[in-house]
């Protein structure tokens, strides 16, 4: 079968205009990519729909070879989908991506800027492929290496810039035409703490304008601070998509604790369970993360049970659930532990929406 070509074929929704209500300005339908081989046929997309609502940071969060990259790269027009479309503002992705070029900015995960440029020229370069005016390109180049507070270096070679200053400058970069969306593939990748947090601010500055996000990042501590709403993709597939506040509630009410432990044994995690006040028990490595009503109380009890098997505790913790907390509740591995990881023992394999 002709994978590639049968996103050519695939029928767009009777139109985009229709499909884009009022609060959103991206609308995705049953979007598919296949990358077919010769040893086996890989879904790096697997049927996900949903929406983005304008103005707002948008999360797209997985493990690195979840499928975001590929998302990201179908919405820009870069690929074609295997079958299913998407909107984007009024525009489908397979008959109109001029159009929606124009009104997208993207910075992509690997470094693009020319480093033997200064940063005023990078940012000219980028403005003519935009076709900004050229009564206009200057005062914004400007305006936004004010931004990144970099106009004291703007006619110095990117080269001599360190990697917090380059993503700045990219990021801003992709906006130089005012774009109704910016796409940003996992921005601070390889960033030291200050310059992530430099970065941060930069982001909210830009959403602050009214210029719709959308965030791929496999970093926990960046969807929760930059994003309103966050969809959690794992093999291709979308498992969960919601504001933090409600991905926190998928977990049952209550404590998390986490035990660190040098082995497990089965007999521990099936006496836990029995226990009235614990919710649920899931295994990952060396660590037993216990879902339990009430920490405090549940834990001697708990702390009783390894020491009847002689089991070595290595740490305990006890917190209110994060955002690698739910991912490890659906999933049964940790964001960053790739995906060709078998859950492990104790998942609740959970999907939803």
């Amino acid at each position: 079968m002709d994978f590639e070509n049968l996103g050519a074929q695939t029928h767009a929704p009777p139109s985009c205009a229709h499909a884009i209500q009022n609060e959103n300005i991206i609308h995705l339908d049953h979007l598919t990519k296949i990358f077919p081989s010769k040893t086996k046929v890989v879904k790096a997309v697997d049927d996900i729909s949903f929406d983005v609502k304008k103005g707002e940071i948008f999360g797209l969060l997985g493990p690195n070879g979840a499928g975001k990259s590929t998302l990201i790269r179908i919405l820009t027009t870069l690929l074609t989908p295997t079958s299913g479309t998407a909107c984007v503002d009024t525009f489908d992705i397979i008959k109109d991506p001029e159009q929606i070029r124009g009104i997208i900015g993207v910075c992509p995960q690997n470094g693009t800027l020319d480093t033997e440029l200064s940063a005023y020229d990078n940012l000219e370069f980028y403005g003519k492929l935009e076709n900004v005016d050229d009564a206009i390109l200057e005062d914004r180049i400007w305006e936004l290496l004010e931004m990144t507070g970099l106009s004291d270096r703007a006619m110095v070679p990117v080269q001599t810039f360190s990697g917090g200053m380059r993503r700045k400058l990219e990021i801003v970069r992709a906006f130089i035409h005012k774009p109704l969306i910016l796409f940003l593939d996992e921005p601070t990748i390889g960033l030291d703490p200050e310059s992530r947090r430099e970065v941060w601010q930069q982001i909210a500055h830009l959403n602050a304008a009214e210029t719709t996000i959308i965030l791929t990042t496999h970093y926990m501590d960046e969807a929760e601070r930059l994003c309103q709403r966050i969809a959690f993709v794992d093999r291709g597939r979308l498992i969960a998509l919601d504001t933090m506040e409600n991905l926190r509630k998928l977990i049952p009410a209550g404590d998390l604790l986490e035990i660190g432990v040098e082995k497990i044994d089965e007999r521990v995690v099936s006496k836990i369970k029995e226990h009235p006040l614990v919710n649920s028990v899931n295994v990952l490595e060396q660590r037993v993360t216990i879902s339990v009503t009430n920490g405090s109380q549940v834990l001697p009890a708990i702390l009783a049970v390894f020491d009847e098997y002689s089991l070595p505790i290595l740490s305990i913790s006890i917190h209110s659930p994060s955002l690698e907390d739910v991912f490890i509740y659906l999933t049964g591995k940790k964001l960053d532990s790739g995906t060709e990881n078998a859950p492990a023992p104790g998942t609740r394999g959970r999907r939803g929406l």
